[in-house]
């Protein structure tokens, strides 16, 4: 049972997580920052958020990697090491998991039509979807 001191915790690493995703993070570390072992912290933060924690900051690298291949003036490899990440394969992967298409393709679409939205509400419609829920073509 994860109690409130532990939440208090839990989202403190999670608050970290959201302010340095272009830091080299990993669990040990959150787990350190929220005193707890690396596997019971893994576990509650599943536990309380519904992710662990590497899904948790890549959803936030990808977030990130969205707004900046929106902005345009950065190659996608660019993109890939500004957001934290240190593979431009699996900085790939997990961009086309969670929003349906590769990075290069997002890029090159036309992202005008939210250019007038404020930067609040984008940032909402925007998020990368999570646990692989993006919309897939059905195999043949």
């Amino acid at each position: 049972m994860t109690t409130l001191e532990d939440l208090v915790r839990l989202r403190r690493a999670r608050d970290l997580v959201d302010r340095e995703y272009a830091r080299p993070l990993d669990v040990p570390a959150l787990a350190r920052l929220a005193h707890m072992s690396a596997g019971h912290f893994s576990r509650a933060f599943r536990a309380a958020f519904g992710e662990s924690p590497y899904s948790y900051l890549m959803t936030r690298r990808v977030e990130r990697a969205k707004a900046l291949l929106r902005q345009g003036g950065m190659s996608v490899t660019e993109v890939c090491f500004a957001v934290g990440c240190t593979s431009l394969g699996s900085f790939s992967s997990r961009f086309t998991e969670l929003v349906g298409e590769s990075p290069s393709a997002y890029r090159a679409r036309d992202h005008e039509e939210g250019a007038a939205v404020p930067a609040c509400l984008a940032k909402i419609h925007t998020r990368p979807v999570r646990n692989g829920e993006a919309k897939r073509e059905p195999r043949p």
